[in-house]
């Protein structure tokens, strides 16, 4: 069975990443002395934007596949954009602002106090749920594909996306690198876990550490995001994600990734998503979706 894309109308998730898109194009123009990169990262956006109004606006044998999945890679390529746009942007971080607010709001920095829970199996397990974000968040969206219900995942598409790109913004207002690097001098034990977590922490600290992506906390936004949507698959996996949920929003501040003013703060935006990303995404489709591909059967 074939799959031919007929419909040549912007989607709402095309709009919020073509707009995300113009935002930073305008900030690579406005910094271009400052930012080493803005030739390439301006020819990057040009030939991201021109391969999409190419997917759209000429229908192909690769069009279904590309606007279905196309968020995935540009989304990802946004996250690693910012580790470039933040420094010479915005000169600074804000780690020691969310840190004492941590501190007024719990009379102790949460990273310090919970090294009286610390223990090899906890921060074991642990770092395996916090490295679990990406892929248990992809896996409802490829558990809603694979029942072919094409509007849910279209909106999946578009709440998960616009969830990533909301705390692009707000890495952007807020910059900070997180408690393992600000509070370092005064944890006393480092964590200790027993046969994957230095592995696990290493990749992980070569992909992020060079990012200033604490404010809001993602893993809390998005996660929160993933067990809403999984609620269009089963009872059983909406469960599993609430379990899954709570577990890495602790994971986040265990494992000294965060603040909890962050884990607060992605709470929030993921709150205000649920609640207004329906409406937002009915005011941005073009007309309403009846249906967007027709098959054709070949043998």
């Amino acid at each position: 069975m074939d799959t031919v894309l007929t419909d040549t109308r912007f989607w709402p998730v095309d709009k919020i990443i073509l707009a995300f898109l113009a935002a930073t194009t305008a900030i690579l123009i406005g910094w271009w002395n400052v930012i080493p990169e803005a030739p390439v990262l301006l020819a990057a956006h040009v030939a991201a934007v021109a391969l999409l109004l190419i997917e759209i606006r000429r229908p192909n044998p690769t069009s279904w596949i590309f606007r279905n999945w196309y968020p995935l890679p540009y989304v990802a390529s946004c996250y690693k954009e910012m580790a470039i746009l933040i420094p010479p942007v915005r000169h600074g971080d804000s780690d020691r602002w969310l840190a004492n607010l941590d501190f007024r709001l719990w009379g102790d920095n949460p990273t310090v106090w919970l090294e009286r829970l610390q223990s090899p199996v906890l921060t074991e397990f642990l770092q395996v749920v916090y490295t679990l974000f990406v892929p248990a968040v992809l896996l409802v969206a490829f558990l809603i594909w694979r029942k072919g219900k094409a509007e849910e995942f279209q909106f999946y598409a578009f709440l998960i996306a616009a969830g990533f790109l909301a705390s692009y913004l707000g890495y952007l207002a807020v910059p900070a690198r997180g408690p393992r690097f600000l509070l370092k001098s005064l944890q006393h034990i480092p964590l200790q876990g027993l046969w994957l977590f230095h592995a696990m922490q290493h990749t992980l600290d070569k992909m992020e550490s060079a990012h200033y992506d604490c404010f809001p906390s993602g893993h809390t936004e998005l996660t929160i995001l993933a067990w809403w949507g999984s609620r269009v698959l089963s009872k059983r996996i909406f469960l599993a994600y609430l379990a899954y949920t709570p577990t890495i929003i602790f994971a986040t501040v265990y494992l000294r990734y965060h603040y909890t003013v962050d884990v607060m703060a992605g709470a929030v935006v993921a709150a205000c998503l649920i609640a207004g990303a329906s409406l937002v995404y009915r005011m941005l489709q073009e007309r309403p979706v009846k249906a967007w591909a027709k098959s054709t059967s070949s043998r």
